[in-house]
């Protein structure tokens, strides 16, 4: 039995199809990499890293040591590598464990060395995000460092562009491509033989263009069903590559409370919000604690009963309010969905992230991790 006030649902067959249409698209050439990074995009890490595996992937992506760990855990023998920056002191903990690491720097290969066991590096390369990773001033030194290490393996190149999604001109991006091409060379030349692990395509990159898929493909927000942006589903429809894609997280709560309220009566914090005529106020349980933008406040909606209902007033730390009168029936612990489908309406991360001004990825990654993530079929 739920007994939560608020949760997600999370589909498995979403997740499996959308892994699917992924993997061919990128072919059989190139392994999946699911990136589960923050809490998976806030889908859930310890809920998506086994299911995604399930549906095809090879490796996982997480940004940090302890989410290396998480799903190392459930997980004994999957690839995982850190993508994001891995503390020096934490680098003998992570090469305990099995886990691969992004690097960039002489004194990480040299912390990597100093443990006796074997590393498997990703050496990021520089080719113009102006991000992580090593330019080629500094990329012999960062090889010859490697080589002086037995325990020391260059298992992976990579890099990740600067302007893929928000754009339909990938000049840019072509550019990064052929550096990240010349700077493995010379990164291969130096370290005396090929370098196995080639990745630089983003979810953007793997439906786009097949040039930059290489060993894996780091399919991040399309795995979720989302896309990265409206320019990369616009130039993926021109070039009648854009794969069926199936939203896997839907937030739903309850309705705590309805009451009626007379016309004339303020809503919510700050009195910033006083109802047109007499109507039926309900709350919701979820606030921004939850990761529900404040920025919704008066501008966003919920489905009730498979219509939508207007949010009231300033949304608070843990509730808000929304206008139910011409909702008939609405009742106290009626289902309400504040991401996904209801009947034949839908709210979509994308439609919040646009009343916010914001991108649908910080939609989705900053739901609580206190919120309960339960799959579903």
């Amino acid at each position: 039995m739920n007994m939560a006030k608020s949760w997600l649902e999370i589909s498995e067959s979403a997740l499996r199809h959308n892994l699917k249409a992924l993997s061919l698209r990128v072919g059989k050439g190139t392994a999946i990499m699911a990136v589960v990074k923050a809490n998976a995009y806030g889908h859930g890490l310890a809920e998506i890293a086994s299911l995604a595996i399930k549906a095809g992937a090879s490796w996982l992506g997480v940004d940090n040591l302890a989410e290396a760990l998480s799903a190392r855990r459930l997980l004994k023998t999957t690839p995982i590598l850190t993508l994001g920056y891995m503390p020096k002191a934490a680098i003998p903990e992570a090469i305990r464990a099995n886990v691969r690491m992004t690097v960039y720097d002489v004194e990480a290969i040299r912390a990597a060395g100093r443990t006796g066991k074997t590393a498997r590096l990703h050496i990021k390369l520089e080719t113009g995000t102006t991000r992580q990773g090593v330019g080629e001033q500094d990329l012999l030194k960062v090889i010859r460092e490697a080589k002086k290490h037995k325990n020391v393996v260059i298992e992976g190149l990579s890099t990740h562009y600067a302007n893929i999604e928000d754009t339909t001109d990938h000049g840019y991006a072509s550019g990064q491509l052929k550096e990240f091409v010349r700077l493995s060379k010379i990164a291969e030349a130096e370290y005396g033989r090929p370098i196995p692990v080639k990745h630089t395509a983003c979810s953007a990159a793997a439906v786009l263009f097949p040039e930059t898929h290489f060993a894996v493909a780091r399919t991040g927000i399309a795995m979720y069903g989302l896309w990265p942006s409206r320019e990369t589903l616009l130039s993926a429809k021109e070039r009648g590559v854009a794969p069926s894609l199936k939203p896997v997280l839907t937030w739903k709560s309850l309705l705590a409370q309805v009451k009626t309220v007379l016309k004339g009566t303020p809503v919510s914090y700050g009195l910033t919000e006083r109802v047109s005529r007499k109507s039926k106020i309900a709350v919701v349980p979820v606030g921004y604690s939850d990761g529900y933008d404040r920025g919704l406040s008066s501008i966003g909606a919920v489905l009730v009963r498979g219509k939508r209902a207007p949010i009231v007033g300033r949304i608070c730390m843990n509730m808000f309010m929304v206008d139910v009168t011409d909702i008939p029936g609405a009742r106290q612990e009626d289902e309400v969905v504040l991401i996904g489908r209801q009947g034949k309406e839908t709210i979509a991360a994308e439609e919040l992230a646009s009343k916010i001004s914001t991108i649908n990825y910080e939609v989705v990654a900053r739901l609580s991790q206190t919120l309960p993530r339960m799959v579903v079929r």
